[in-house]
This record gives C-alpha cells, sequence and structure tokens, in this order.
C-alpha cells in the first residue's frame, strides 16, 4: 500500500525551509529503516540552495499508514540557524499531513443511463406533447437527471441529453480534482507553531548545513 504525506513549511521564515529539508532527509532515513520505500513526487524550493517551502512525498510498503501517521502533525527541528547567528531560536517548524493526490474518475457508459420519453410545453408544445419528443435521461451511479425538448425528434433529444450528462459529470470530477489541489495547498496557512507531535535534532558529529 502507499500514502501521500504534504510537508509545507507554511509561512515561516527561511529556517523553516531549511528545516523540512533536514526533517524530510530524517523521514526518508526512518522509511528506510521500517522497510519502506519514500518518493518526492512534488517539491516547491525554498529560497536558499537545498531548502524546500513544500515536499509531496510517497510512502511506500506493508504499515505505510502506520509509519505516516509517526510522521503527521507539527514536526519541529531542533537547530540553531545556519543564517542568522545572531538569533537564539533554535525551534523551527514544519507541518506534515496525509493528503489524497489522485481522485477516482467516473466512467460514464451509455448502459447507465435510464431514458424515458416525455412530454413538455413550450413553443411547439402541442407537437411535442401527441409525439412525447422529449427525453428524460437519468444517470443512475450519479443521480442527475436531465430533461432535453429542444429537438422534435426524439433520437436527436436523446443524443442531447446524453451528452449533457457526460459534460456534467466531467465537470463534477474536475471539480473535485480542484478541491483536493485546494485543500493540500491551504495546509501552508494551518502550521501551528508549539507543542510539536515529533521532535528531531541533529546527530552528533553530523553537519545538517544547506546543500
Amino acid at each position: 500500500m502507499s500514502v501521500h504525506l504534504f510537508l509545507s513549511a507554511g509561512r515561516g521564515p527561511q529556517e523553516c525551509a531549511w528545516a523540512l529539508a533536514q526533517l524530510l532527509r530524517r523521514l526518508e532515513a526512518d522509511a528506510t529503516r521500517h522497510d519502506l520505500r519514500t518518493h518526492r513526487v512534488e517539491t516547491v524550493p525554498g529560497d536558499r540552495p537545498g531548502t524546500y517551502r513544500s515536499v509531496l512525498v510517497r510512502i511506500s510498503g506493508d504499515d505505510a499508514e502506520r509509519f505516516a501517521t509517526s510522521w503527521t502533525g507539527t514536526l519541529c527541528w531542533q537547530a540553531a540557524s545556519p543564517y542568522r547567528a545572531a538569533t537564539g531560536r533554535k525551534n523551527w517548524y514544519v507541518t506534515a499531513r496525509p493528503c489524497q493526490v489522485d481522485t477516482p474518475r467516473s466512467t460514464f457508459s451509455e448502459a447507465d443511463v435510464e431514458v424515458v420519453a416525455c412530454r413538455t410545453g413550450g413553443p411547439g408544445g402541442q407537437h411535442r406533447n401527441k409525439a412525447s419528443t422529449a427525453v428524460r435521461a437519468t444517470h443512475r451511479p450519479s443521480g442527475l437527471v436531465v430533461v432535453v425538448d429542444t429537438e422534435r425528434q426524439f433520437s436527436l433529444n436523446r443524443r442531447l441529453a446524453l451528452q449533457r450528462l457526460r459534460r456534467r459529470i466531467e465537470r463534477g470530477d474536475e471539480a473535485t480534482a480542484r478541491s483536493v489541489t485546494t485543500g493540500r495547498w491551504r495546509i501552508h496557512d494551518e502550521l501551528v507553531r508549539g507543542n510539536p507531535t515529533r521532535v528531531e535534532r541533529p546527530g552528533p558529529g553530523v553537519d545538517e548545513r544547506p546543500g
């Protein structure tokens, strides 16, 4: 199985982007120890070389979900700033959240559509009422319904009804995909500083400078 984890430095200073890079490497090393695979699906670089404003990482393997949970929440990299020697601050925060990446696409099939003839009014309605040329088409999986009576032939209204249903379903899929993307980027504003769920520090004798 695989899960996606989105790490963001939020709107924090450049040290947070540096901290994200350090935490990402620590996460990847931890995953390797747990016989899991990681892949950086998407990265947004920071202003400094070797830093990241955000990273989307895929974690694959047995127990990937539990592992991702252990890295979810507010993460803290505890180390002195590599950019500002005078600052006394040593806690740099990053947020990590599991997120949905792939949204299911609806498969449109005419076999899933119930088409019935119906009568409607309006211009030319007398002819249409007698001939029942209007069409009510219902897409059973989604419950979407369209009624078409613009043409004087049942077959033409049926064709239009199927086209409209297909377009509405495609637009619904596109809206869902946009919502997932918007939700992922909203994480940038959800970073909570303090009360971290995980604190990491540089190892002894390890060079944790950017680059």
